[in-house]
């Protein structure tokens, strides 16, 4: 899809020869392998924080050490974030063979490379004052964990490892929860306000274990990339922002974090 294209994601070949069954069953066992998984296990983990006692009190630790063993850790991080794509892998080899290369009907593609990275920005300048806003409300308010974006040990590989975290992020996230969900539930009939609040609730609802403030602000995050989406059908500066947003957020606490005083 050419990157000025305003249509929506409808507009892009995805004709598939899938039954509403089979496509269901398909939406079932990518988000259970996946982001769905982590839903479930985000829930139980708010359950557990809850009965310990007050959310103001509990710390959220991001990107915690693996290993007290420097190369074992490294060894840990990347393995956990080459799996992590795993589900994007399959994604597109679901999407694929119909026409149109899966990477195309994402809009997972750098057509345009100076607007795409424009979007990009953009987009991760918006959400990230506001994502600093909602944090900072839902400390105030009790509702939200304290977060450590980053308690990895400093060494050589440290930076490196944050930032493809940051994209495993963006590239997990953005592909699932928006592009192929998108892609499979106008195939099932669904509306654009019905899958734009369901993409939006779910990329809530995986945030739910740093408290209910990241809960609020993933579900506004979310209603603005979906938003997005249906005026380009591009993933691709989704993707972009995310990463953006995750990298400042991981690299710049784990080097500026001690220095100031918190985390190290």
């Amino acid at each position: 899809m050419p990157a000025e294209s305003t249509s929506a994601p409808s507009a892009v070949d995805t004709r598939t020869d899938a039954t509403p069954r089979r496509i269901t069953a398909e939406l079932l066992i990518v988000f259970g392998l996946s982001l769905g998984q982590s839903a479930v296990y985000s829930i139980v983990s708010l359950a557990e924080k809850l009965t310990r006692g007050p959310l103001a009190a509990q710390t959220t630790t991001l990107n915690p050490v693996l290993n007290d063993r420097p190369y074992f850790d490294l060894t840990y991080q990347v393995l956990g974030i080459l799996f992590a794509l795993v589900p994007v892998a399959l994604v597109l080899f679901l999407l694929s063979g119909h026409g149109v290369p899966a990477f195309r009907r994402l809009g997972l593609t750098l057509d345009r490379p100076l607007r795409t990275i424009g979007l990009g920005i953009g987009l991760a300048a918006i959400i990230g004052v506001g994502t600093l806003g909602v944090y900072a409300g839902g400390r105030a308010l009790g509702i939200t964990t304290a977060l450590v974006p980053a308690a990895l040990d400093a060494y050589w590989w440290t930076v490196p490892v944050l930032v493809l975290s940051a994209v495993r992020h963006g590239v997990l996230e953005e592909v699932l929860v928006v592009g192929y969900l998108f892609l499979r539930l106008r195939e099932l009939g669904w509306s654009t306000p019905a899958i734009v609040l369901t993409s939006a609730v779910l990329r809530g609802s995986y945030h739910l274990y740093q408290g209910f403030g990241p809960f609020v602000g993933n579900v506004l995050m979310g209603l603005l990339f979906a938003w997005f989406y249906t005026r380009t059908g591009r993933v691709l500066p989704l993707v972009l922002a995310h990463a953006i947003i995750d990298t400042a957020g991981f690299v710049g606490f784990a080097l500026l974090g001690p220095a100031i005083g918190i985390g190290g």
